[in-house]
This record gives structure tokens, sequence and C-alpha cells, in this order.
């Protein structure tokens, strides 16, 4: 049985002609500026499919007629696989989902301390996320900075699928990566052919802004394509740095550079799944850094929805918060920002759940406070069903004037459809909060996070599966290094 994703009642920011012209804007981009792409094989495969190629530069313009092929074939309806079938994700333009944070270099831990994360951070903070409501899709929240980078992602994926029954979102380091991945895959389905047919994982490929493609990220696109791996292709945009300062030209350039990605995917494998994502943000005119949780950040993120599906493609967003410990700032951040991106089409909420920082931080605390604020935010969005039996006008009747709903029948029908119940929030008196020692939120949530460690161990993979891809991804790891000739 898959995961049921929740229907979206977008809303919108573009009317249709502003969509249109942007559409426009993004031909126009594409036809007369270019995308850089710094792969060779890819610039002879752009040339083929009739692109205008510059093999001096590496720029490739491409024509209407070859993104419109492009997106004929990329589908807007596929499933993404869970390692356990129970976690099987339906994607289509309406629904949403949630996907776990992703790549910190520290932490702050259950003692309060802020340190690089570590390989048992990582371990711990899989479990935590996989015992939450809200998380569909898991990510690998920290890079652990206890081992060596090169060769990391194998480590990961490792790590990762050992502790979480999801779909894995994962990323690479070049074409080797992929096929290494694939190859780490093959134990949990059995083959290389099943994990074509299903397979656990996706890639993601962080191009570069304004219109730059790097040739390890141009790789995993066409590597990830071969197996049948969908792919979100991913820019990281910085509003008023490596685009215009504008929404409107921030989503030109995204758009343009992902949809040479996408060309580059379809070409490659015609049908291969693709999504449209950003992590982007916007540049803090006082400070000069990276800003996640403006309120312009989340205006381009449900604009960004709207133009993807413009193209029929599932868009990815959503990005980390700006706060450094989880406080005021942190809750009202992540509020506006899931709430925007839920009510706003985003079909996957990306970096939801224990990010701060920058995409820097990876917090325990965080992630259960978030996981309670996507559920009230899912609460928000659902729709209202009104019919004769909601509109209540029979028990309207019964109970009368000055009567009391509270054993009616009707509430009891409706209890658990209609209310939901907090796991984090304090909602009793103040003297009932005394009694329970006037803890706030983070102090809960690090007793809830503490709680969940000591009994949350999921078991997605037997000791064998377990033993023969910690074994392969340790030798993958091993050769990377070798040729980087380090250890």
């Amino acid at each position: 049985m898959a995961v049921i994703g929740l229907k979206s009642r977008p809303l919108k920011v573009l009317t249709e002609d502003q969509i249109r012209d942007i559409h426009f804007a993004v031909l126009e981009v594409l036809e007369e500026v270019g995308v850089k792409v710094n792969y060779r094989k890819a610039l002879e495969l752009l040339a083929d499919i009739g692109c205008k190629v510059n093999f001096d530069t590496n720029i490739v313009k491409i024509p209407e007629y070859v993104v419109r092929k492009a997106l004929s074939t990329a589908p807007s309806r596929f499933t993404l696989f869970g390692i356990n079938p129970e976690w099987d994700i339906k994607v289509d333009l309406d629904s949403i989902y949630t996907i776990g944070g992703s790549s910190a270099l520290e932490v702050l831990d259950l003692d309060g301390y802020r340190r690089p994360a570590t390989l048992k951070d990582l371990e711990d903070l899989t479990r935590l996320q996989d015992s939450l409501s809200s998380l569909h899709i898991m990510h690998a929240i920290v890079n652990p900075q206890d081992i060596p980078q090169y060769g990391l992602d194998r480590i990961l994926f490792a790590t990762i699928v050992k502790n979480t029954f999801r779909n894995y979102y994962s990323q690479g380091q070049g074409a080797d990566s992929i096929r290494d991945q694939v190859e780490l895959a093959s134990i949990i389905r059995g083959s290389i052919e099943r994990v074509k047919d299903r397979p656990p994982f996706t890639i993601v490929t962080c191009l570069i802004s304004p219109l730059i493609q790097p040739k390890e990220r141009v790789e995993e696109i066409i590597e990830a394509a071969k197996y049948n791996i969908p792919l979100y292709i991913e820019v990281d945009a910085q509003m008023g740095s490596t685009t215009p300062i504008t929404i409107p030209g921030t989503i030109v350039e995204q758009t343009a550079n992902i949809l040479c990605g996408v060309t580059i995917a379809q070409t490659i494998n015609p049908g291969v799944p693709c999504i449209y994502a950003i992590a982007s943000g916007s540049m803090d005119m006082q400070t000069g850094v990276y800003c996640g949780a403006s309120p312009e950040t989340n205006l381009l993120h449900i604009a960004s929805a709207q133009v993807a599906h413009f193209y029929g493609l599932p868009f990815q967003g959503g990005t980390t918060i700006d706060a450094k410990i989880p406080d005021a700032q942190a809750g009202y951040e992540r509020a506006l920002q899931v709430l925007s991106c839920i009510l706003g089409g985003v079909n996957f909420v990306h970096l939801s759940i224990g990010m701060m920082d920058q995409m820097l931080l990876a917090s325990y605390e965080q992630c259960i406070i978030d996981n309670e604020i996507l559920e009230a935010a899912f609460r928000i969005a659902r729709e209202i069903e009104v019919n004769r039996d909601t509109l209540a006008v029979e028990a309207l009747k019964e109970v009368g004037p000055g009567g009391n709903f509270l054993t009616h029948p009707h509430t009891l029908r409706y209890l658990r459809k209609e209310y939901w119940p907090p796991k984090l929030t304090f909602r009793g008196t103040y003297s009932y909060w005394e009694l329970d020692g006037k803890k706030d939120m983070r102090v809960r949530a690090n007793e809830k996070a503490r709680e969940i460690l000591k009994k949350h161990y999921p078991k997605p993979l037997d000791e064998l599966q377990e033993k023969e891809i910690d074994r392969m991804a340790r030798e993958q790891q091993k050769r990377v290094l070798k040729s980087y000739r380090i250890g």
C-alpha cells in the first residue's frame, strides 16, 4: 500500500498571462543566451538533436522545438519506490509530500552542543526522522565530518538504507558514483534490472546559477537516466547575487537551466522521471548571506511551482530556515515556509525537517518540532468536507438552544476526522503547565527525541544485506580514495 499524499488546493501568485510571459522569456534565454554545459559528451548529444553548440565556449543554445520534444516525454505521473512498498510515493502534479534534511556539516545535539556531524549522527538522525509521521522521503541530513569526503556518497547510501523504509533521496559525485549506487541498490532489489524497474532511490543533481552545468552534474544526469533513476534537477539560486533580484528574473534563469537538464535526461532515456527542483533563496542585502526563510523566498517557491506545473513537471521546493537554535524565530520561519509551500502546490517540500542556519546545521530537537509544524500545516491545507452530515443540522435540532455537543454521537463520529491532536504542543492551563515542570517546547522536543532514539530501530534489510552493502560501500570508497591518491 503506497503513501497517500495530501491533494493541494494551490495558492496562486501568478496569472496565466504572467506564466506565459515567463515561458516566452525562458525560450528567449535558451535560444539567445544559452547554457554553459561543461561536458563534451552532452555537448555532442545536444548538437545531434538540433541545438546550436559552441564547442570552444561550451555554450548550448536550445531551440523551442527541442525543448517541446523533451517535455513531451517527461512524465507528470510516476511512482517513487520505497525500500518497503508501504512507502511507495505516487507522484502527480497535485499530491504533496515531504523530504527530510540535507547535508548539514554540523549538528546541534541533545546536550545542547554545536559540533561537527559524525557518522553516528547520520545513523541516529535517520532513525529519528524515520519515526516521524510527516516525513515521506529520506535524505542524508548530515555529511559526516569524521570520515573521508571523497566517496562519501557511497557511505551515506549504505547508512541511510539500513535505517529507513522510505525512498532515499541521494546525490552523487559523478558518473562512477551513480553506477556504484545502482550496484548498492541491487543488494536491496536482487539485481540491477530490478533496480531499473523499481529504484529505491533517486538522484538530485545541483546545477549552478547563472546558467552553468558542471561536468560531474551532467554525468550524473546521463548515468541516472540510463538506469531509469528518477532525477531531481535542481537549481539553488540566490536572488540578487547569482540570479536577478526580481522573482520573475530568477524563475527565468532557474527554468532555462533546469529545462536544459531535462532535455539531456529525456534524450538519453525518454520517459525517465524528472522533477523541477529548487532550494533557491534570496541574498540578505544587509549581511550578504543566503536567506532561506525570507518572504521573498517563499513567494519564489510558490511561483516556481506554478511554472513547473505549466511544463507538466512535478515540483520540489522548500529550503532551510535561518534561525540558529530552536527558538521563536525557528518556529515562525518554518511555519511560514512549509505552510506557504503546502498551500502553494509544492509537490515535494524539501529540507522540511531539522535543517537550520542556511543549511549548515541539523538539530535533533528541531526535527521533532518541525514534525509538529508539518502536521498542523497539513491539517490547515486539508479539504473541508461539506455535506448534509457535516452541516450538522440534525445534531443542532437534537441538542437545541443552550445544549452542548460534548457527548453527542455526531461529535464522537467526527472527532478523529476533524480534530488534530498535537503530540508536542502543550494546551493545558497554566497550573497544569507548572505541574508538568514549566517545560518549553524545546525541552519537550528534547525529551521526545531521546525517547524515540532509545526505542526506534527500523530494520528494512536483513543481516546479510546489511553486511554486503557495508562491505561494498567501503570497497567503493577505497577505490575512490585510491584514485585521488588518498589513504
